[in-house]
């Protein structure tokens, strides 16, 4: 029997955790709190953010970012494996994960889902999360959550 290198033996059980984590019993369903609970910041569980509370502030931010097609693609490419799941490739909300779920996702290739919601909004909901929609809370950085809006309002464009 050949030896194994030691560093394999000791980088193995990480992938073993990771994929315990995330294939056991109840990882994906996460109990909701009800719609009238205020927004936390734990990274921990889903976070709810109704319109209604989104600050004022948050509604007036300005995109600070110019985006560049390699800011779009980096945008795309999270998108892909952060939110298509949900919001499907094209952002017509009907990605595989919402339907398992039965959610019922605004279609992002309609201008009308964006009619009146500024780019400060979709931000705001983009880092705290809204309804069944996880916050990203400090996990991406605020130009790509940036970059997210711009791709966001382009599905509409096409």
């Amino acid at each position: 029997m050949t030896p194994k290198p030691l560093f394999l033996l000791s980088i193995l059980p990480l992938p073993v955790l990771l994929l315990s984590i995330l294939l056991r019993p109840g990882a994906q369903t996460q109990q909701q709190p009800p719609a009238t609970t205020p927004a936390t910041t734990s990274t921990t569980t889903t976070t709810t953010t109704p319109a209604a509370t989104i600050p004022a502030a948050a509604l007036r931010m300005v995109n600070p970012v110019k985006p560049t097609p390699q800011s779009l693609a980096h945008a795309k490419a999270i998108y892909g494996y952060d939110c298509a799941m949900c919001h499907g490739d094209n952002g017509n909300g009907h990605g595989d994960l919402a339907a398992q779920m039965k959610l019922s996702l605004p279609d992002l290739t309609k201008p009308a889902s964006l009619q009146g919601k500024t780019d400060g909004e979709l931000f705001y909901v983009i880092d705290n999360g809204q309804g069944a929609m996880p916050a990203e809370n400090g996990r991406a950085k605020p130009e790509d959550m940036w970059n997210m809006v711009v791709l966001v309002r382009s599905f509409s464009q096409q």
